[in-house]
């Protein structure tokens, strides 16, 4: 438990109906006496049962600052497992700010950023992952982002990384106390079953880090350019996406020539998505840095929404594109279906073999097909939060490989016909790699780096 109390405001800093001022350590209660009133005067906060709610006034000395009501909640029972109070006052800047002022002259320090959560962390009522799926629940833009984040907090990873960590934990001590004993243990037959147990483990571990790729776009969104010719509808289908006229529209080849990034949801996903300027070859210098832009873009897309004018024959403009598309995940968009079609569905499935859609960006035709594939293409339909875990954290990523790493030479060892306290070592690297997802002998620096990325109050 940490010794000195903080306090911080925990709510935005802007005007609403309600604020919260939050305080937090062995003094939070003394400190919530000496500028909280309660409408009961023989009413004493520090004798009052934990998760209660008092009505009163806040007072700085002689001067009463607000009316609100105070929620008491004590350690370890607690947020940060400390003695916990939050102050509900009315929500203006100036107002809490002048109630989180009094806290700090009645012996609380300011919070640093994340220091409640830190403090959850270091008093042990949650672990690492549990604390960075706080912040990812912070912001979540979408709602398959909040289940994801909330599985986690509730201990999904928590779960799974304990349960791999035990399996290898129980086959070190195995090894141990054979090499310990060996006339009553014997380890003849054990390679065989060790190296059908590192695969099961391995497979767990990719899974993991396979989920790393959706779990990123879950989070930062899903990196989307439109591309096309010129007048194939790229813009128009940006408006209606967005539900708005925010790109220029207009009969005239070229009317976009710098890449417009706007976000959205699509079938509860976030899409990060660019229009482009149309690719051609042109003379016009501003236009050709356009459509230089949208090839870069291109490169670096998580998807790619190619729009064909269906009802126009295929150039080479549009062989030029496709072949930009290789090996890059992309919807095909046969566009002005309301028109008489010359591009065919099927003859893009042979020259691209992705999936093609029909639509009418004017008419509005084809976008709940659209939207769902753009699910499947991401996340094989709908997500089930009560077995599927999406790793959203560098962090973790990185120690999932070096997991990986350490296993396959577990493996390496098995087939080279090593001793078997070879095993151990590599077991023992998996072992410590899984526990500092968790939080276990991880570094003072990196603790603070982790919190220190999150909000001041929380």
């Amino acid at each position: 438990m940490s010794q000195d109390t903080i306090a911080a405001i925990a709510t935005a800093m802007g005007g609403s109906g309600i604020g919260i001022v939050r305080i937090s350590g062995p003094e939070a209660f003394s400190i919530a006496e000496k500028m909280f009133r309660p409408k009961k005067e023989n009413k004493q906060l520090s004798r009052e049962a934990t998760y209660t709610m008092h009505y009163g006034t806040v007072w700085d000395e002689e001067e009463m600052l607000d009316e609100g009501l105070l929620l008491l909640m004590r350690g370890p029972h607690s947020y940060t497992a400390e003695d916990t109070v939050e102050i509900d006052c009315h929500g203006g800047v100036l107002l809490m700010r002048r109630i989180l002022e009094t806290a700090l002259k009645r012996g609380a320090r300011l919070a640093e950023p994340g220091e409640f959560t830190k403090r959850a962390f270091l008093n042990g009522r949650i672990d690492l992952s549990q604390a960075e799926a706080v912040m990812d629940l912070i912001e979540a833009e979408n709602e398959t982002a909040r289940k994801s984040a909330l599985s986690k907090l509730r201990g999904s990873l928590q779960k799974k990384i304990g349960e791999l960590r035990r399996a290898i934990l129980q086959e070190m001590a195995f090894i141990e106390a054979a090499l310990d004993d060996p006339e009553h243990i014997s380890l003849e037959e054990y390679p065989g079953k060790l190296e059908i147990l590192t695969k099961n483990w391995l497979e767990e571990v990719k899974k993991m880090l396979l989920s790393h790729e959706n779990g990123r776009m879950l989070k930062e969104g899903v990196k989307t350019v439109i591309v096309g010719k010129p007048n194939a509808g790229k813009s128009s289908l940006l408006n209606v996406l967005l539900g708005e006229e925010r790109a220029i529209v207009t009969e005239v080849a070229g009317t976009t020539r710098d890449v417009l990034e706007e976000h959205m949801q699509l079938g509860g996903i976030h899409l990060n998505i660019l229009d482009t300027a149309g690719i051609r070859s042109t003379e016009d210098q501003v236009e050709r840095i356009g459509v230089s832009r949208a090839m870069e873009h291109v490169k670096d897309a998580d998807l790619v929404l190619y729009v064909v004018d269906s009802s126009v024959p295929l150039t080479g403009e549009d062989e030029m594109i496709m072949d930009l598309l290789e090996g890059k995940k992309t919807i095909v968009l046969l566009n002005k279906s309301d028109l008489t079609g010359i591009v065919t569905k099927e003859q893009m499935e042979a020259r691209l073999r992705q999936p093609v859609l029909s639509i009418s960006a004017r008419e509005e035709q084809g976008l709940e097909e659209l939207e769902r594939l753009v699910k499947e293409l991401f996340f094989q339909g709908e997500i089930s939060f009560q077995d599927e875990i999406l790793i959203t954290s560098l962090r973790q990523k990185k120690l999932l490989e070096e997991t990986r790493e350490s296993l396959k030479l577990v493996l390496e060892s098995i087939s080279n016909f090593m001793p078997e306290d070879f095993y151990s070592i590599d077991l023992m690297n998996a072992y410590a790699s899984l526990g500092k997802i968790l939080g276990e002998e991880v570094e003072e620096d990196l603790v603070n780096e982790i919190f220190g990325k999150f909000c001041l109050g929380k």
